[in-house]
Order: C-alpha cells, then structure tokens, then sequence
C-alpha cells in the first residue's frame, strides 16, 4: 500500500505511467483543477531522444538521466516562483522517481494503469507523437511500480477521464 498524502503536503505532483496511459491528457486536466502548473516531460526530451525512440529504439538509463535532470530542474523552477507543478512523466523506474523527487520537498506519484489491451488501443489510435506503439512492451518490462514507502497511488486509467481526474484531486487532497 502507497504511503496517502496529507492536505498541502507535496509540493509537486508527478502523473507517471507508461506511453498510452494518458498522463498528458490527466495531468493537464489535474493542473487546471488543483491551480497547479501543467510540465509536459516530453517535451523536455532532446532531439536526438525523440529521433531514438521515433525509430523504435527504447531509451537506456544513461539516455534518461539528462532528460530527468531538465525535468527536475523544471519543477524546482516552477517551485521556487510559487507553482505547484503538476508534471506528466513516464518515471517508469524507482531511479527516476528519485531524480524527480530531489527537484522538491514532496513529490506526489499518480499511477496511471490499464491492460495492455487498453493501452494498444490507445497507441493505434494516437496519431503525431514521436513514441510508437512498438516501444509499449519495452516500456511494461522497464516499469517498477510504486513502493510502499514513495507517496504516490495507482488510478485505473479505464474510467472516463473526468473521473480519473476528479479522483485524483480527491486522493490528492484538494477540496
């Protein structure tokens, strides 16, 4: 079981799961009704990442480390001007997870998680985004879900949107 959160007790909030899960999509929504301020970690990836993975390639870890550290360095910048950021990333690994954490205080995970069925779905229907569907297995056997001491929770990702959104707010904490 994932550590709740407290009211006002993190200081950014990090939508995490695999391509096809809607992290974009939750996170923007949830940026807007927490008053919070939407980072799209995808586009913090250099070009040349985007080149890789457009090509089927997966990222390895050495890959991933420049990218993270821009992400961080997003959240502490939208944290020391007085936003709370609310941050759509893969954070696929504990590792990860720990980079984003060092950006502030407290950072909150929403877990997004569906099928595979699903998913797939999802990624043949997504047109213009330089992940292709091929990369889906990669990025399941890359995942290490939340554990029991990060703060975070998991969301299934087969409800409408505007229910995944109004329940993480609510697991959130915010009124």
């Amino acid at each position: 079981m994932q550590n709740e959160p407290s009211s006002g007790s993190s200081c950014a909030i990090v939508v995490m799961g695999v391509s096809g899960a809607g992290k974009s999509t939750v996170a923007a929504l949830l940026a807007d009704r927490v008053g919070g301020l939407y980072i799209d970690a995808d586009d913090l990836h250099s070009d040349d990442a985007k080149r890789r993975m457009a090509r089927g390639l997966p990222l390895a870890d050495e890959d991933r480390a420049p990218w993270l550290a821009r992400v961080a360095d997003r959240m502490s910048w939208a944290v020391r001007e007085g936003h709370r950021p609310v941050v759509a990333c893969s954070a696929l690994r504990r590792s990860h997870r720990d980079a984003l954490r060092r950006a502030c205080a407290s950072v909150l995970f929403v877990h997004l998680v569906g099928s595979r069925e699903l998913l797939e779905a999802r990624l043949n229907e997504r047109a213009g985004h330089f992940m292709p569907k091929t990369l889906l297995a990669s990025q399941l056997e890359t995942l290490e879900p939340l554990e029991p001491d990060e703060s975070g929770f998991r969301i299934s990702i087969h409800a409408p949107v505007a229910e995944i959104v109004e329940a993480a707010a609510r697991r959130c904490a915010v009124p």
